[in-house]
């Protein structure tokens, strides 16, 4: 994945793991609050890995209606980058060019992002540089299309 990815997203294909959530109830502090400062960015490492791993739960309950696995298990994710504002930008492939849906997976991925607390709003951008293929997928999503 992209080196400026501002979360500790990963690529599930090398079979790295988002962070766990932090404590119910707390809240991460901002950097004025004393939240470890991240170059380039107003938000805190504590207020990036408290909304990390809710935006890659809510991209997980995204899924192409032809594959019974979710888009970023199937490695369709490229970058997450989290703004100073908490807009979320998402860059993101589709398994096909020619995908029935490529029109409208952009709006579900922007709506179940938009939705989780603390975010001010989702932009998901299609690309296909690079193409995607299997090799992106997590053993997750390879079990669950029996691919191995």
């Amino acid at each position: 994945m992209d080196d400026d990815i501002k979360t500790h997203v990963t690529d599930p294909a090398a079979g790295e793991a988002s962070p766990p959530a932090p404590d119910a109830g707390a809240r991460a502090p901002s950097v004025a609050e004393g939240g470890t400062p991240v170059e380039g960015s107003a938000l805190s490492q504590e207020e990036l890995d408290e909304l990390t791993p809710e935006i890659v739960k809510a991209l997980k309950t995204v899924y192409d209606p032809e594959i019974p696995a979710d888009i970023f298990e199937l490695g369709l994710i490229y970058n997450i980058d989290i703004a100073d504002d908490r807009l979320v930008s998402i860059l993101m492939t589709l398994t096909a060019p020619g995908c029935p849906v490529a029109g409208e997976m952009p709006i579900w991925v922007e709506n179940a992002v938009s939705a989780v607390a603390g975010v001010s709003g989702c932009k998901a951008t299609i690309t296909f540089d690079p193409p995607w293929d299997q090799s992106r997928m997590s053993d997750e999503a390879r079990l669950a299309l029996n691919m191995f």
